[in-house]
């Protein structure tokens, strides 16, 4: 498919708009309404710390919002204002936050539905508007929903869009693309589908088996029965990583990507020689600079004397529980919760989500005397759930 082709019928339909309808004042006063927080602006301005009894919290320097997460939220919201009648659905949550999802949803925003883990279309009619969120959607949506002469309001983060580029550059001068990511995730999902032939590795032990592989050193048919569902039709080992550009997730950990990059060029640079690596080897940053600051506070927070540490975020937002990675490998005791309903005051007790595990409850997470907590939160996150989390730990040490 030629997605560059598909793009630009969209995109110059009509049907399409990228930039929202309102000034950015009245988006921000909107926004701010809605998600900003006095008391996570007054602990900003106090070094990112509080005290209070014997509560003492530290913030990371950079958590939250970030600008493509507060876009995409801002378009979503004044999409319904500016077609207050219209149906209007999205095809995915708008980003990974119950909070916000659940505010879309009382303004009859709705998610279009799935069967069998597929999106079922069959209730967009022509005239609906149809809104694409921050993490993107696949070019063959993109295209169903033009053909149906739906209004289509992108709010795909332009980090997103910088990976998807790429991945076109890679197709264009037939190189592989390697996609570190999830390959389950919207994100990757999107991605895949503006590139030409694709393998995604979901760490650095899948690249390192690749690398392996591309050196000679593996049985093709377990390489395929490993990478089934996470290449593209056709794809063949022995044809198709001979030339491989690089590519990311934009929420995946920054040190990790890195890693896997250097790891291909040095393979391919060893098979190959320093003459030949420029047409073998392709590699570009695709991490988003939220993603990257976020984590550099992580490592930050976790050279603090905390006690605990707190993540805030969706349960299934890749970018949060990259930072909940964080904090086990210092090991820090550390509790990833969405919403500061999993913490009960009155019991002194949260129900957190453990990392690649259901959620649990721990008792007493609050232990007696000085207590100093440790708080982050994701991409996708606003400052006032922050806020509502610090207030019920305020109340659990008095």
């Amino acid at each position: 498919m030629d997605t560059q082709a598909v793009k630009h019928a969209i995109q110059h339909s009509g049907r399409y708009n990228r930039k929202g309808f309102e000034s950015p004042t009245k988006r921000a006063k909107a926004l701010g309404d809605s998600y900003q927080s006095d008391l996570i602006a007054s602990i900003r301005e106090n070094d990112f710390s509080f005290e209070e009894g014997r509560l003492k919290i530290k913030l990371a320097k950079s958590f939250g919002f970030c600008w493509g997460v507060e876009r995409a939220v801002a378009m979503a919201y004044e999409t319904r204002r500016h077609y207050p009648n219209e149906r209007i659905w999205m095809t995915n949550e708008i980003i990974h936050n119950p909070s916000v999802n659940n505010h879309l949803s009382r303004m009859n925003v709705k998610i279009i539905s799935t069967k069998n883990g597929i999106k079922d279309f069959s209730s967009v009619s022509t005239g609906d508007v149809v809104i694409l969120p921050a993490f993107g959607a696949t070019v063959q949506e993109m295209q169903l929903l033009h053909e149906k002469k739906c209004q289509i309001i992108d709010t795909t983060c332009p980090w997103v869009s910088k990976v998807w580029h790429t991945v076109e550059k890679h197709k264009k001068h037939t190189f592989t693309s390697i996609i570190h990511g999830k390959y389950k995730h919207e994100e990757t999902l999107a991605t895949r589908s503006f590139a030409g032939d694709y393998l995604v590795v979901f760490d650095l032990a899948e690249a390192e088996y690749v690398s392996n592989y591309i050196q000679g050193n593996g049985d093709k048919n377990q390489f395929m029965k490993k990478f089934a569902k996470a290449c593209s039709n056709g794809f063949d080992p022995d044809i198709h990583l001979e030339k491989i550009g690089v590519a990311n997730q934009t929420t995946m950990l920054k040190s990790e990507t890195e890693e896997i990059g250097k790891l291909f060029e040095k393979t391919l640079l060893t098979k190959y020689g320093p003459a030949k690596i420029n047409d073998h080897f392709l590699a570009f940053n695709t991490i988003c600079d939220a993603t990257e600051e976020r984590q550099d506070a992580m490592f930050s927070l976790v050279d603090e004397d905390l006690d605990i540490l707190v993540v805030i975020g969706g349960f299934n937002s890749s970018n949060t529980t990259h930072l909940q990675e964080i904090a086990i490998t210092n090991n820090i005791e550390s509790f990833h919760i969405d919403i500061s309903d999993r913490i009960s005051v009155e019991n002194n007790s949260i129900c957190h989500k453990p990392l690649e595990s259901e959620l649990s409850l721990k008792n007493n997470f609050i232990p007696d005397g000085e207590v100093t907590v440790g708080i982050t939160s994701g991409a996708s996150t606003p400052d006032k759930v922050v806020a509502d989390v610090i207030e019920k730990l305020i109340a659990i040490t008095k």
